[in-house]
């Protein structure tokens, strides 16, 4: 497939959306709106105790509030590591002296151009929370049973948290 035509069509600071065609060799033509994202860091933080660091959160577009692993967006030129440390510190107040990439995926391909790279963050310094100016965070420390129960039951529902809670303990002996 070649991008052949593209339209920015909005933009705000956190994504654009642009109008776009594409076509295969053989002429085959898509057309299709992409909210167009800078990518986005996600942090399965766990302590000595192996529990994981889950947040709390209002999500408008889900009307309702949410347990979930801390992510967020990329800044202009910065990298997916960089911003993982930069998130966790301010939703979570924690810092990490070990990192390692679990894996990278694209949560909703359709339509959205938004690639998250999740991280396992381990050796956790607690420091003071500093969100932005419209997140209000809960923090929360749950073991990797009530993890899954709470997936399981249907109290977590955010798509990362469950890639990221499978990728972390598929690699658990």
């Amino acid at each position: 497939m070649k991008i052949i035509s593209s339209r920015e069509v909005l933009k705000t600071k956190l994504f654009t959306v642009a109008e776009e065609i594409a076509h295969d060799p053989d002429g085959f033509e898509i057309h299709r709106l992409i909210v167009r994202h800078p990518g986005s860091a996600v942090m399965m933080a766990v302590d000595e105790q192996e529990r994981i660091l889950l947040v709390k959160q209002f999500r408008l577009p889900a009307e309702d509030y949410l347990w979930e692993l801390p992510a967020g967006r990329l800044d202009p030129d910065e990298s997916s590591l960089e911003a993982a440390k930069r998130e966790l510190r301010e939703e979570t107040g924690y810092e990490a002296n070990k990192w390692m990439q679990l894996t990278s995926f694209w949560p909703s391909p359709g339509y959205v151009g938004e690639k998250m790279t999740l991280f396992l963050a381990q050796d956790l310094t607690a420091g003071a929370q500093a969100p932005m100016e419209d997140e209000r965070i809960e923090v929360g420390w749950f073991s990797k049973e009530d993890v899954g129960r709470m997936i399981r039951e249907g109290q977590i529902r955010d798509g990362k948290t469950m890639i990221g809670y499978y990728s972390y303990v598929s690699r658990q002996p």
